[in-house]
């Protein structure tokens, strides 16, 4: 043991073997002191013992009596039956998988000790494969002074394994203190090995409740450290990434393409957007990669942004790609681009999974020979077939339905003469500045924080199902004024097979309720050219009132429509329901969204439709949002990388987070070595995944 230490591979441990380690190595645990941070789930108290008579079904614990009965029954499953009793009543202890062991250790007469959740049973309560352990005398062991760990496990990995493991560890000592006590907020000024000792064996008068809630000091103590070591590592990947080279292009002058560009437009862009493509101007003129971050809320007009810094790329002699999740919103990009760009003389190019493989074909070589200054996309982009003459912008929106390691692939493969492409990625979906330190800390940060003048406020209300009829005489009347009308079937089942057959169905009931009208349909399994065809239908006017699936939420600009009735809106999240909602109130016309229900409704729900019902303020929306369904939802489920976080949680932890900043500028700066160390204790492999 004495020429182990805790940076040793946990291979070489006492018990570990090559498949062991492998097994453990999906956890997470690579080296010893990786073993240290592997912090429990939750906890168990075996540190008393619970009378059977007192037993209620749901609980978990420990108890303790003689077998009276051992048998094995066949029924549905072969199963060993084993009945224990002490002087207060008598539980059954089943077990589905058994050896003749079990069977010679489990005799009437011998006392045993077991763990586990009280079930009720065919013959009263019982406990389903307990741990338990075989007792010669009542009394013969000692209860457990602490409370008992539950690990994060993996297959071939158990409890018992873990806890050995980590006991081990613990005896090796030389644990480093990488912060200083005045680096620690005051709060949480807990010495390291202590806030460790305290989570893998807490005493069983601890504050149970704040351990529970991950709020206890100990808990905090460590959440600082990894918010910490996750911003240093975030600022390595910053730094290395502004070590590159990129081309620099120069600010534009009154009389360059993108200046020319905003003149000619039929509007007036809004301070916000001014302020925001100035500095990503700024930016675009280093010679080492622009990695900003341009958060608006629905219809703030980030698409103009992005489009007077692609046309500063092609300016300075580059080309820009911009890239979309979903082919409506790419192709309603590409249509906004090719308006604008047209009149300046500026060759964009459409390039989808869908494309003939003649059109195909000629994209790509008019991107490879330079041709095409600009490409409007889909993850299309990403394939190995697609070459740039001279990439000198990649811009991204909706960025957190991509993820850190696709925005990364990009960029390495569009790599010209030695020379990286900037990039600008856009989202709108409001994100909380505390979140937006963490989880984008490697990007700059704009926001476009106003609306175009003259959006009216939409009014939202939220009504039942049953109140349906009155909401289709108010598509009536909406019509009748000359208006158009969404109106949106949201996904009933984890099926979109199902979700168009919804949308099918209402499109019906609906075209028969509402004679004279004109009623589209889009869905997700229509091909690219119908839907295609709707979409532009209803901009253009020829339809009155589209029936659609969620395919709708981003990317749709039809200033007409001023009513949005979404169905089932109890099953969307309020990102979503706030998008949607997004796609109406773009006119001069009172616009409303209806948010029909069906009751009753669950607590998140209600919850989430008074939220829509009293602001429109995106940032406001997704603070409600954050709060009731945590930043991984929030960003997405592939906005992974590092802002994966073991012990910290941006939403309880969130007001650690400008300190752990202040401290992680303070050891960038000046203590090199605790930097490294940090990274590698906390967030190593999330670089790695990050730099993929």
């Amino acid at each position: 043991m004495t020429a182990l230490s805790l940076q040793s591979p946990v291979a070489a441990m006492k018990g570990v073997g090559e498949r062991l380690a492998e097994r453990l190595a999906r956890l997470g645990i690579e080296r010893v002191e990786d073993l240290l941070f592997h912090l429990p789930l939750r906890y168990q108290d075996r540190s008393r013992l619970s009378a059977l008579g007192g037993l209620r079904p749901q609980q978990e614990v420990l108890v303790q009596g003689r077998v009276t009965h051992a048998e094995i029954v066949v029924r549905r499953r072969r199963a060993l039956l084993v009945r224990i009793a002490d002087t207060s009543g008598q539980i059954t202890l089943r077990f589905f998988h058994f050896g003749s062991t079990q069977r010679q250790h489990l005799v009437p007469g011998q006392w045993v000790r077991a763990f586990g959740e009280v079930r009720p049973g065919l013959a009263g309560l019982e406990m389903v494969h307990p741990e338990y352990r075989v007792l010669v005398e009542a009394d013969d062991e000692p209860l457990e002074r602490t409370l008992t760990p539950v690990y994060p496990t993996t297959e071939g990995v158990g409890q018992a394994t873990l806890r050995r493991l980590i006991g081990l560890a613990r005896a090796y000592g030389g644990l480093h203190e990488w912060l200083s006590e005045s680096q620690l907020p005051e709060a949480l000024r807990y010495g390291l090995g202590e806030a460790l000792s305290l989570l893998h064996t807490p005493p069983v008068d601890v504050d149970t409740v704040a351990l529970m809630d991950g709020r206890h000091p100990a808990q905090r103590r460590l959440a600082f450290e990894e918010l910490v070591a996750h911003q240093l590592g975030m600022a390595r990947l910053r730094a290395q990434a502004r070590a590159e080279p990129a081309p620099p292009l120069p600010v534009p002058t009154a009389e360059d393409l993108s200046r020319r560009f905003v003149s000619n437009l039929p509007f007036v862009l809004t301070d916000a957007q001014c302020r925001v493509i100035d500095e990503i101007a700024t930016d675009l003129a280093c010679p080492h990669p622009m990695l900003r971050l341009v958060q608006g809320d629905v219809g703030s007009g980030k698409t103009v942004v992005a489009m007077a810094a692609c046309l500063q790329a092609v300016a300075g002699g580059f080309q820009a790609a911009l890239m979309a999740p979903t082919e409506l919103l790419a192709e309603q990009h590409y249509r906004n681009a090719e308006g604008w760009l047209a009149p300046l003389d500026v060759r964009v190019v459409w390039l989808s999974g869908r494309l003939r493989e003649a059109q195909r074909s000629e994209v790509l070589a008019e991107l490879e020979d330079g041709r095409a200054s600009m490409v409007v996309g889909t993850h299309a982009l990403f394939q190995d077939t697609v070459r740039f003459a001279r990439l000198g912008l990649v811009v991204i929106d909706e960025q957190h339905r991509f993820g850190v390691h696709q925005r990364l692939a990009l960029r390495e493969k569009a790599i010209a003469g030695g020379l990286y492409p900037h990039q600008l990625v856009m989202t709108a979906t409001p994100i909380p500045r505390t979140l937006a330190m963490t989880a984008y800390a490697d990007l700059d940060y704009s926001v476009i924080d106003e609306l175009p003048p003259g959006r009216k406020p939409v009014v939202t209300v939220a009504i039942p199902d049953t109140r349906r009829p009155e909401v289709v005489e108010r598509i009536h009347a909406a019509v009748e004024r000359g208006q158009q009308v969404y109106w949106v079937c949201t996904l009933i089942e984890e099926s979109e097979v199902l979700q168009c057959e919804t949308a099918e169905a209402t499109h019906a009931l609906l075209t028969e309720a509402l004679p004279g009208i004109a009623v589209g349909l889009v869905h997700g399994r229509l091909r690219a050219a119908e839907k295609e065809a709707v979409m532009r239908a209803f901009k253009e006017g020829a339809l009155d009132l589209l029936v659609a699936t969620t395919v709708i939420e981003v990317g749709v600009d039809v200033p007409n429509a001023s009513l949005m009735v979404v169905e089932n809106a109890e099953r969307l999240g309020l990102a979503q329901l706030h998008q949607l909602r997004g796609r109406v109130g773009r006119g001069a016309t009172a616009s409303s969204c209806v948010l029909l229900y069906h009751p009753p409704l669950g607590e998140t729900a209600r919850r989430r439709l008074q939220v829509m019902r009293k602001t429109q303020d995106g940032f406001e929306v997704a603070r409600h949002d954050l709060e009731i369904r945590g930043p991984g939802e929030l960003l997405g489920t592939r906005q992974t990388g590092l802002a994966h976080l073991r012990v910290a949680d941006m939403v309880r932890d969130g007001d650690l987070i400008p300190a752990a900043l202040d401290t992680a500028h303070v050891l960038a700066a000046e203590a090199p070595a605790a930097t490294d160390a940090l990274i590698r204790r906390w967030v190593s492999g999330g670089i790695r995944y990050a730099q993929v």
